[in-house]
């Protein structure tokens, strides 16, 4: 063989070579897990579309018009979204049948914003046995952020034992002798709401004269409320999902009591609560933001809002602007989008959950100035700062600074 030609094959094998081995470094880089592949990410979610809490319903719809835009211009590292949202109706036994469904029959990637305590209790063990993201749970039960022992869970918002604490550094600055009664929620989220109330009230705990506790699916609240009133308090604490809420707004002000009112987050909602429950018995109640509020005047003229104004407009016309709930789903796809970003083309569950614990002062438009989320493999509390605000009868309005309500992790 001609030493030209013994040249040319050689240079073809070691061409051959270089290519294949290009190719299985290309294959290499690329690492899916069931519900990724080169063209799509199978993401599922569970909400409360009918039940007790089913104003929060409107959560997962505004997500499902975010992955709507992401996949209209494009997607995420070119891959579209198929976004497979199940109802539970608020309850444990029908969240853990569709968490089994999402995973096991639509194999998804992850579940992404399942809502509400009970049922992500009811589904973390078998979420973290599988293996499965369990990813920015729609509750700020503390529980989501222990990832010694359920490395699978991250929830999202600021967790109740930060807002309870928020709330009590608060009191104690400005109503240091105030008598406080409590109305809380029989469940985890209203139990770490009352702890943080009392962690952060310190050797004062013994302000809290009195509490009552109710079951969501109660159809009244009234007896716990009179009980509440007849204590001789002036400072009243609601941590109550939407309807509870609304129904103790209505009786607090029907009994003409003039109580210092503190709303819990979750249940904000101008639209969903503060409408139904009559705006004028509403008037002075203070919470907490993280969120900018369309209804409040002071982001009239914010780009941030009235980009969210067009989305809604475009991807979601029957929307509501005034339900906040709208804003909460909106940031959450982003958040989601920016973890899905920065998974590259490794899309395994792992990597899913090591970049959701790697946020970097992570903000979008929507977020109030100040407010950052930020995870660690030890921190998967997102955020953990927020902002009081006070109803004047129309909207909120924010005052003071924000506050960071830190749990020790």
């Amino acid at each position: 063989m001609p030493a030209r030609k013994r040249r040319l094959m050689a240079m073809a094998v070691v061409a051959a070579a270089a290519a294949a081995m290009t190719a299985t470094a290309a294959t290499a880089q690329k690492k899916y897990d069931p519900g990724a592949s080169d063209t799509e990410i199978k993401i599922g979610n569970i909400m409360p579309y009918s039940g007790p809490a089913s104003s929060y319903a409107v959560i997962g719809k505004t997500e499902a018009a975010y992955f709507d835009k992401i996949n209209a211009e494009g997607g995420i590292n070119g891959r579209k979204i198929k976004f497979i949202s199940y109802d539970d109706a608020y309850s444990p036994p029908k969240a853990i049948e569709q968490a089994r469904k999402l995973v096991e029959s639509d194999e998804v990637l992850l579940i992404f914003q399942p809502l509400g305590t009970p049922s992500n209790a009811a589904i973390q063990k078998y979420m973290n046995a599988r293996k499965v993201p369990q990813l920015f749970v729609a509750s700020g039960a503390t529980k989501w952020g222990d990832p010694k022992n359920f490395p699978w869970t991250m929830g999202w918002q600021p967790n109740y034992q930060s807002e309870g604490r928020i709330y009590a550094r608060y009191i104690l600055d400005h109503f240091p002798n105030g008598k406080i009664v409590v109305f809380w929620q029989n469940d985890d989220a209203g139990k770490d709401q009352v702890k943080g109330l009392r962690d952060g009230l310190g050797d004062k705990a013994a302000m809290i004269i009195a509490d009552k506790s109710y079951e969501v699916s109660d159809p009244s609240i009234d007896s716990q409320i009179v009980a509440l009133h007849d204590s001789g308090a002036d400072i009243f604490f609601s941590w109550a999902a939407p309807k509870g809420s609304a129904q103790a707004i209505r009786k607090v002000g029907e009994l003409g009591w003039k109580p210092k009112f503190f709303l819990a987050n979750t249940a904000t909602s101008v639209a969903a609560v503060l409408k139904p429950a009559g705006l004028e018995f509403a008037k002075d109640i203070i919470s907490t933001a993280y969120l900018k509020d369309p209804t409040d005047p002071a982001w009239k003229d914010d780009p941030g809002v009235k980009t969210w104004q067009t989305f809604m407009d475009k991807y979601y016309p029957d929307g509501d602007k005034l339900n906040a709930n709208n804003v909460y789903g909106y940031v959450l796809a982003q958040n989601m989008a920016q973890v899905l970003k920065q998974c590259g083309d490794d899309l395994t569950r792992e990597n899913v959950m090591k970049q959701a614990a790697n946020l970097k002062d992570f903000s979008t438009d929507m977020m109030l100035p100040g407010i950052k989320a930020n995870t660690s493999p030890s921190d998967f509390f997102p955020i953990e700062q927020m902002q009081l605000m006070q109803f004047d009868g129309q909207a909120w309005r924010l005052f003071g600074d924000v506050i960071n309500g830190e749990v020790g992790h």
